[in-house]
């Protein structure tokens, strides 16, 4: 997801970091430094990053990459980003790979037909990763590469409007009111697809002791205008596997013709390994598609998705442009066109250099981790909200035990943390659950025994630290670091023309989305 950005008018652009300032200059007279042995002794030390407006003058190459490089100094270290499920470990050999990939335009099929015959062989292995039938000699399953699971997405929900409205005009009916049923806890690109593509949301809504869908109201809501069911397997809150199969098997025995997309952003790449008997897939008569992100437990570098159909009848044939690009006749369904190739080479490479077997082992090794985390968080007395053994995903949501009355709040633990560099998220829970607030912890390729026992060390002493805070303390505290320590507090990126909306689930409820 890319935020949008305000464009400073030149009263902000031009204002100096601290009021007064203006006027002020380290620089040295006239352009004899320009270049030195030292970055730090080039005139370019003693100025302002450019911001606003491109300079008229050429940088040292050595002074560009220094200056920048101390600038991303003030990110957070990426493995210590315990909200995110994308990859942050690659092997050398596989960096070394995408790196040789990158002036490699991958849709230029003419110039790099072996790239582009490499997204097919990780299309083919993924489909039959999820059991898409293979047995036919008529009909293919089919899929593509996206920059990540919301173009997925996207181009899912487009499939199954454009099959619904085709059913509809085929049968002399209004086509102009389709809706989508899904979880209230989706991620923020459902929302997305659903207002871009003029498609009517409608939501089984969690409670205080579910926060995956229910199939009987999902079903239930289901009706002529239904272009399909949107069913997850990990949701991002609580990493919990929706029962596919019981909304297959409650439409079979309804006899209702309405498909589902199964959004696998998460589970995807664990679900097959962990709980390979676990019917969600292309098994089921009902699931038509399914996308997942190999930019997650794909373990791959972001941004790389894949979506797979099960079958053409799927992917209606007027959503599909065959055209002539660079020399190559090539089919084409996608909402960009140019992109690297880097990341399907590197989706490749992991899938045969780790196989079943390494794919296995990791998300194994993840889910043991997941477990021994969440004995140890409840040991701390968390409550916890994710499911163990293998059940979900291999993350740990919990939230403090109310009935110990606390004076301060998951917030404030999370706050706490990011002190000690660690970036653990707080939340409040989806519509009509939103009073719960939780914490998540993603366990990634990367994340060791050794690391989650330093994590634990760290929660016990916030939670000490926070015992012996008063009330009054702990509020005020939480305040400053809200307005000026996190980053989305200092933010000033933001067009105020876009605040306060009342469109999405968050603007309606103030659900806030959890971090993918």
């Amino acid at each position: 997801m890319v935020h949008l950005a305000s464009v400073p008018n030149d009263k902000a652009a031009n204002a100096p970091p601290i009021e007064g300032m203006g006027n002020l200059s380290v620089r040295p007279e006239g352009d004899e430094d320009a270049v030195t042995a030292s970055v730090y002794g080039s005139r370019f030390a003693a100025e302002r990053l450019p911001m606003h407006e491109m300079p008229e003058r050429e940088m040292p190459k050595e002074v560009a990459y220094r200056m920048i490089k101390d600038d991303l100094s003030l990110d957070g270290n990426p493995m210590l980003n315990l909200a995110s499920f994308v990859t942050t470990y690659m092997e050398d050999e596989v960096e070394k790979l995408m790196a040789e990939a990158l002036p490699k335009n991958f849709i230029d099929y003419e110039e790099y037909p072996q790239t582009a015959d490499i997204q097919n062989r990780c299309v083919s292995m993924i489909a039959r990763m999820f059991h898409a039938p293979t047995s036919s000699d008529d009909e293919n399953s089919m899929g593509t590469s996206t920059v990540g699971s919301s173009e997925a997405i996207m181009l899912g929900t487009l499939a199954m409007k454009k099959r619904w409205q085709n059913k509809r005009k085929a049968a002399g009916k209004d086509y102009s009111k389709p809706n989508i049923v899904m979880n209230s806890a989706v991620q923020v690109c459902w929302e997305k697809a659903a207002r871009y593509f003029e498609v009517e949301e409608r939501y089984v809504f969690c409670t205080e002791d579910r926060y995956v869908i229910d199939p009987d109201e999902c079903v239930n809501q289901v009706d002529e205008n239904t272009i399909g069911i949107c069913a997850i397997i990990g949701t991002t809150y609580t990493g919990e596997y929706e029962d596919v199969k019981a909304i297959n098997d409650l439409l079979v025995e309804k006899d209702i013709d309405c498909p589902i997309h199964v959004d696998a952003a998460s589970g995807g790449f664990v679900a097959p390994f962990v709980v390979p008997e676990l019917p969600w897939d292309f098994r089921l008569e009902k699931v038509v598609s399914i996308n997942v992100s190999g930019h997650k437990y794909g373990l791959v570098y972001p941004g790389v998705g894949w979506v797979v159909w099960r079958s053409p009848e799927y992917l209606p044939k007027e959503l599909v442009f065959n055209i002539n690009y660079l020399g190559a006749d090539q089919a084409s369904f996608t909402l960009n066109f140019s992109k690297g190739a880097s990341q399907v080479i590197g989706q490749y490479y992991q899938m045969i250099r780790l196989g079943r077997h390494g794919y296995r082992s990791i998300m194994m090794n993840l889910t043991r981790t997941s477990d021994y985390l969440a004995a140890c968080l409840e040991n701390l007395g968390f409550i916890i909200m994710s499911k163990k053994g293998g059940k979900g995903l291999p993350l740990v949501a919990f939230r403090l035990d109310p009935r110990k009355k606390h004076h301060y709040d998951e917030f404030a633990v999370a706050h706490h943390l990011r002190e000690r560099g660690w970036v653990v998220p707080a939340y409040t829970m989806a519509p009509h659950s939103q009073n719960l607030r939780l914490m998540r912890v993603v366990v990634r390729e990367d994340f060791s025994r050794a690391r989650c026992d330093t994590l634990v060390a760290d929660f016990k002493l916030a939670l000490d630290s926070l015992n012996e805070m008063d009330k009054k303390t702990v509020k005020d505290y939480t305040e400053h670091v809200r307005k000026h320590h996190n980053a989305s507090g200092k933010s000033r990126h933001n067009h105020k023309y876009y605040k306060n909306e009342k469109h999405s689930l968050q603007g309606k409820t103030g659900k806030t989305h959890a971090v993918c």
